[in-house]
């Protein structure tokens, strides 16, 4: 099994996790911060999920990858650490455009 390509260089953006993954108010979120935040993350520590969606994607293996206008899209599929040390299994999306490094585009339960 292969996990997702340059995975320690995976860009997870502040906007990404601050404002969209914990923003209970986001239109879009559909339930994702109230479940994110279950589990022990914030949004004044966005840091802590960051570092754990990049964890996520070095330790797990892909569950698919496809082609799209954006580049070659991965899913990387199961466990996350989390605060509370629960360490659900979740879903996550990533975009690598060319030789850039993986650009998070969801994460969900």
């Amino acid at each position: 099994m292969t996990h997702l390509p340059n995975a320690a260089a995976a860009n997870v953006e502040e906007s990404k996790v601050r404002d969209y993954l914990l923003n209970s108010g986001h239109p879009q979120n559909g339930g994702k911060s109230r479940y994110f935040r279950a589990f022990g993350f914030e949004a004044q520590q966005w840091v802590v999920m960051r570092d754990a969606l990049i964890d996520h994607a070095m330790v797990n293996h892909l569950a698919g990858t496809s082609r799209s206008y954006h580049g070659t899209k991965h899913t990387v599929r199961c466990f996350i650490p989390t605060p509370d040390g629960r360490n659900p299994c979740i879903t996550t999306v990533w975009i690598i455009d060319g030789d850039r490094p993986p650009r998070l585009v969801t994460a969900y339960p």
